[in-house]
C-alpha cells in the first residue's frame, strides 16, 4: 500500500474555489482502480491549511492517479492558489495492512 500525505497551503481568497476543484478531484480519485482512500481535510486552527490523505494499492495505482484527467484539472487549477508550494509525503502503512479494513 501506498499513502501519500499532501499538505497545500491556500491564498485565502481562493480557499472556496480551492475546496470546490479538490472535492471534485476526490469524486474522480475514489473511483480510480486501486485507490483505497482519498480524504481531504482542513486544519481546525488554520482553514487555508489541508491535508489530502491518498491511499493506493500499489505503486502503480499511485502514478495511474497523476495520469488522470481530474488530477490534472486539479493540479492546473489550484498552481496559482497555493501559498507555498505543495508538499507530499510518502509512508509506509504498518497497520492495518488487510485492505478490506480500509
Amino acid at each position: 500500500m501506498i499513502v501519500t500525505l499532501v499538505t497545500v497551503s491556500v491564498i485565502p481568497d481562493f480557499v472556496d474555489d480551492f475546496v470546490a476543484v479538490t472535492i471534485a478531484n476526490h469524486e474522480g480519485s475514489i473511483r480510480e482502480e486501486g485507490n483505497l482512500r482519498f480524504d481531504v481535510l482542513r486544519r481546525s486552527d488554520d482553514p487555508t491549511v489541508f491535508t489530502l490523505y491518498e491511499a493506493y494499492a500499489s505503486e502503480e495505482a499511485a502514478a495511474a492517479h497523476k495520469e488522470t484527467a481530474h488530477y490534472q484539472k486539479w493540479r492546473e487549477a489550484v498552481a496559482p492558489w497555493m501559498a507555498a508550494p505543495r508538499e507530499g509525503v510518502r509512508h509506509e502503512v504498518v497497520r492495518p495492512l488487510e485492505e478490506s479494513l480500509w
